[in-house]
């Protein structure tokens, strides 16, 4: 373990963090392009007996969207993407007319498939990117947001597989150039994985929110619960969960990988000032259809707002996970930080109670 003493305080916050409430974590900070805070404490088994280790790894839920976000603008990099172009340029057959910037930027109107899902479809890539392709906007693209919580992985993952030539998972390992970052968890790393411990009850979610899950057919409701397998108790310690392909939701890794990535994009190592400028530019700010709560995201990244205010710069980004998981850059203070942690707290709404005091330290450290 290592922390520069300059951030001596965000090495305090963070094993204060837990409370010695069980579970583990890791946290990662980069800073003027060092590594300067890489720490880890706790277990990681269901036990609580296995200690978390330097490479203990981590279901990060929807911190993933930035690593397939990443990869997206590694090809718009490399001219083999045209955030401009319609979906159909990349995928004959997509019925809704929208834009790549759109899928990206929570814009297409295809938070969720109307129809219910049969059992399974869940791990069947091919029919869910089938059900999403066939599927009529919940909007007229481009002209409202609204958080693709599960589709986007689907959505944004099959263009990547058309450009790259490969599963998800395989340009994520091999394109990216970070060990420790996974869409699915291969069988030889399972026993790195950390143990998902029960959530413990974190802020009451908004009551619009609330009444939205609790409506049959409603746009919340669908988002997150078509397919409905997405609610089975303790799925994400399963086996088949660790390894499918599931882009928006079950990425793994490990804290200091996500700090790396996000170290490498603020220190303008993966892009150009005008691939990344364009990046993480707002796109999509304001009431968000799905959630219905205020949102900020640029093309694939996740922006500080009201749901998730992860930074004290509005300049910031990356993504949190459900859980608590976060990871994230900000350019102008030069520093990328990533928390990783097995305990899960559910929260609808504003910062984990684990990662908002880490975060104030960092700054105070700068």
């Amino acid at each position: 373990m290592w922390c520069d003493p300059a951030f001596t305080a965000v090495a305090d916050a963070f094993r204060e963090a837990d409370g010695g409430a069980g579970g583990g974590a890791a946290l990662a900070v980069y800073a003027g392009g060092r590594l300067v805070v890489d720490l880890w404490q706790g277990t990681a088994d269901a036990d609580g007996v296995r200690p978390w280790e330097r490479d203990t790894v981590v279901n990060v839920f929807s911190a993933s969207k930035g690593m397939l976000a990443t990869l997206a603008h590694l090809y718009v990099q490399r001219g083999l993407l045209d955030l401009d172009a319609p979906v159909t340029r990349y995928w004959p057959g997509f019925a809704t007319p929208t834009t790549i910037a759109d899928l990206l930027a929570h814009r297409a109107g295809l938070p969720a498939v109307r129809r219910e899902l049969p059992p399974g479809s869940l791990f069947d890539w091919d029919a869910m990117t089938a059900a999403l392709a066939a599927e009529s906007p919940w909007w007229t693209p481009g002209e409202r947001h609204g958080y693709h919580a599960v589709t986007f992985g689907w959505l944004v993952g099959e263009v990547l597989r058309r450009v790259g030539g490969r599963p998800v998972r395989d340009l994520v390992r091999d394109e990216l150039g970070v060990p420790g970052l996974w869409i699915g968890l291969p069988a030889s790393e399972a026993g790195r994985a950390a143990h998902l411990a029960p959530p413990r009850a974190g802020d009451d979610p908004p009551a619009a929110l609330t009444k939205a899950m609790s409506e049959p057919g409603s746009i919340t409701m669908m988002a997150f619960g078509n397919p409905a397998e997405q609610f089975t108790p303790g799925l994400a310690n399963t086996a088949r969960w660790r390894a499918a392909e599931i882009p928006a939701s079950n990425g793994h890794a490990t804290a200091r990988a996500l700090a790396t990535l996000y170290g490498r994009l603020v220190s303008g190592e993966m892009f150009g000032p005008d691939v990344l400028g364009r990046a993480v530019a707002p796109r999509s700010e304001g009431h968000d259809e799905v959630l219905l709560a205020g949102t900020r995201f640029a093309l694939g990244y996740m922006l500080p707002c009201e749901i998730r205010p992860f930074a004290p710069n509005p300049r910031a980004f990356g993504h949190s996970g459900s859980g608590g998981a976060l990871a994230f850059a900000d350019p102008d203070a030069g520093v990328a930080l990533a928390y990783t942690p097995s305990r899960l707290v559910v929260s609808a709404a504003g910062p984990d109670p684990r990662w908002e005091p880490m975060v104030a330290a960092l700054y105070a450290c700068l």
